[in-house]
């Protein structure tokens, strides 16, 4: 039996923190007998605190690694990709800012920690 799409969409909800696919699309779901592997990409969306500004993506910083609760057994892994957008006015490279997305909105204390995490990944320069 296939399963609809908006039933896998309903399952990864559940799996996933509450409110992550309004900031990230599910790439990759992969799994072995120890491990469940969901792979994550920022969307591009241009961060709030920017929409005033001319922003160009330029890609992803290099994947992050979050260990989730565990599903039946298994260890799950968040592999997570941050987009990076390129300031044209300032020439700056500008990220979104979780703390101000964590500070915005009402969110379960799941996400905010989900997103505090996220956060002590500090990115580089391109």
């Amino acid at each position: 039996m296939i399963m609809p799409q908006d039933a896998k969409d309903m399952l990864i909800q559940l799996i996933l923190p509450k409110g992550i696919l309004s900031y990230f699309d599910v790439t990759k779901i992969e799994q072995s007998n120890e491990r469940i592997s969901i792979y994550l990409d920022e969307l591009n969306v241009i961060p709030e605190e920017y929409s005033k500004e001319k922003l160009i993506s330029k890609g992803f910083f290099p994947e992050t690694s979050i260990q989730d609760f565990p599903v039946r057994g298994k260890a799950v892994y968040l592999f997570v990709k941050r987009r990076r957008w390129l300031n044209t006015t300032t020439e700056q490279i500008v990220t979104r800012n979780w703390e101000l997305v964590s500070e915005g909105t009402r969110m379960t204390k799941e996400f905010a920690a989900f997103l505090k995490e996220l956060s002590r990944y500090r990115p580089g320069k391109l």
